[in-house]
């Protein structure tokens, strides 16, 4: 199984890893496409005014723009410990036995614009770039990804994928129809009807959930299987519209 998981607009400053290593990131195939974004965000942070217009930052975020500056230089820290926000905060995978966070590692990709899909435990700089930024003198982030993610996820050949990623990251990278796949809405029952949480539960409970599968270690290898496990750990997970599932909070 692998899970793919969106990132979090704010970040941990800092790092003691080294300086990141492309080619070491979880599916290196992808090392073309990240240098070309990485070099492009750097070269526009040679001018902060239009750094910040291109990425539309207040002024408490100019900040993030030196962030950028040294992308190729600045200190790592591994994705899963990078990002905070509601789902990394409930995650809060510093605190996990090491079992668990080997299983991370192992299982669980976060889909960064700059980066793409990283693995859990690869290092990481901070920066600043959402999924729908335009940078200078490349192509649109999504046709920059979508087909190279979507070849390289085919390439991994997980026995399938549970995607809890936001519908803009889904966009930079679609699971190939060849992977049996579920995209997990996050919903809650309301007078006999689920309905969507709203984006703190949604959120919240994405993070909560991949703790649960990080310390649990499931061996499910399918959707129906998931569900099943899901129930002896005190969720429910169930079938919802064609290709997804129902995570009731």
């Amino acid at each position: 199984m692998l899970v793919l998981l969106p990132p979090s607009e704010t970040k941990r400053e800092g790092g003691e890893g080294p300086a990141i290593d492309l080619d070491a990131l979880a599916l290196s195939v992808l090392t073309p496409q990240r240098s070309v974004v990485i070099d492009a965000l750097v070269a526009l942070s040679a001018d902060p005014v239009a750094a910040a217009r291109v990425l539309k930052l207040s002024a408490r975020q100019r900040g993030d723009i030196a962030h950028n500056a040294v992308l190729r230089s600045a200190a790592t820290m591994p994705a899963v410990d990078r990002y905070t926000g509601v789902l990394y905060d409930a995650m809060d995978a510093a605190v996990l036995p090491a079992a668990a966070r080997r299983w991370l590692g192992a299982h669980a990709m976060i889909h960064s614009a700059p980066f793409g899909p990283v693995g859990a435990l690869d290092g990481i700089p901070s920066y600043r770039l959402a999924a729908g930024a335009s940078l200078p003198g490349i192509a649109p982030l999504r046709r920059v990804w979508a087909d190279a993610v979507s070849s390289a996820l085919e390439g991994a050949a997980p026995s399938f994928v549970l995607d809890m990623r936001s519908e803009a990251y889904v966009a930079l990278g679609p699971v190939p129809a060849g992977i049996p796949s579920a995209y997990v809405r996050v919903v809650t029952e309301a007078e006999g009807s689920a309905v969507r949480a709203l984006n703190h539960f949604n959120k919240h409970a994405k993070g909560a959930f991949v703790r649960t599968l990080a310390e649990g270690r499931p061996a499910a290898q399918t959707p129906a299987g998931l569900c099943r496990w899901a129930q002896t750990r005190g969720w429910m997970l169930r079938p919802g519209r064609p290709g997804e599932l129902e995570l009731v909070v």
